[in-house]
C-alpha cells in the first residue's frame, strides 16, 4: 500500500508541480496565445476625464504573437503609437506599454508597466506598476492594470486602477475575421 508521500509525488511528476501563480500566469499567455491574429475592436466604456484622448473614439487591436512575448497594438481612431506587450519571464509574467511616435522613435513615456501578481487566474491578470514605470510617468506609484477575457475569449478588457479608483476601461469584442493590422 502506497503512502500520501509516494501518491503526492507521483501525482507531482504527473502534472507537473508548480506554484498557482506561475500556473495562472502561464495559462493566461497560453489563452493569449490561442488567439493570435484575432482582432478585437471596441471604445472607452469608462474614464473619469471626459477630455480623455480615448473619448468618442473607436478603438482595436490583433494579438500578434512571437516566440519572445504576445504583443497587442492598439489603435484610437488614427493613432498607432501604442503596444501592449505580454511576456512571460523567470520572475513572472511582464505588461509593458511601449508607445512611439509616428517615425517609430520611443516616446519619453514609454515601456512603463509592471509585473503580475500571485491573485491573476487564466483568464485575468493584473500588474502593478513598477520602478520605471514611477520614473517615467509620474503618479503611477498606484497603477494597477488589469486585462481580462471573457471565458470564450470573445471579449478583452483593459482596466486601470490608480490610487485604488478606476481611472479608465474599455472593453473590445472580437471580430470574426481574422486580419493583419
Amino acid at each position: 500500500m502506497k503512502s500520501l508521500a509516494q501518491v503526492l509525488f507521483a501525482a507531482c511528476l504527473t502534472v507537473t508541480c508548480t506554484t498557482a501563480a506561475a500556473d495562472s500566469q502561464d495559462q493566461f499567455m497560453a489563452m493569449l496565445r490561442t488567439m493570435c491574429g484575432h482582432r478585437f475592436e471596441g471604445g472607452l466604456t469608462y474614464a473619469i476625464d471626459p477630455k480623455n484622448d480615448f473619448a468618442g473614439k473607436k478603438m482595436s487591436t490583433e494579438i500578434i504573437c512571437t516566440n519572445a512575448d504576445v504583443r497587442m497594438p492598439v489603435l484610437v481612431g488614427e493613432d498607432r503609437s501604442r503596444t501592449w506587450i505580454f511576456t512571460r519571464i523567470p520572475a513572472g509574467l511582464d505588461l509593458r506599454h511601449d508607445h512611439r511616435h509616428p517615425d517609430g522613435t520611443p516616446d519619453a513615456v514609454t515601456m512603463y508597466g509592471g509585473m503580475s501578481n500571485d491573485a491573476g487566474s487564466a483568464l485575468s491578470q493584473s500588474f502593478f506598476a513598477d520602478a520605471h514605470t514611477f520614473k517615467v510617468f509620474p503618479g503611477s506609484e498606484t497603477n494597477v492594470w488589469t486585462i481580462s477575457l471573457s471565458a470564450d475569449g470573445s471579449v478583452l478588457t483593459y482596466h486601470l486602477d490608480r490610487h485604488a479608483k478606476p481611472r479608465i476601461e474599455f472593453i473590445l469584442k472580437q471580430v470574426l475575421a481574422k486580419t493583419i493590422m
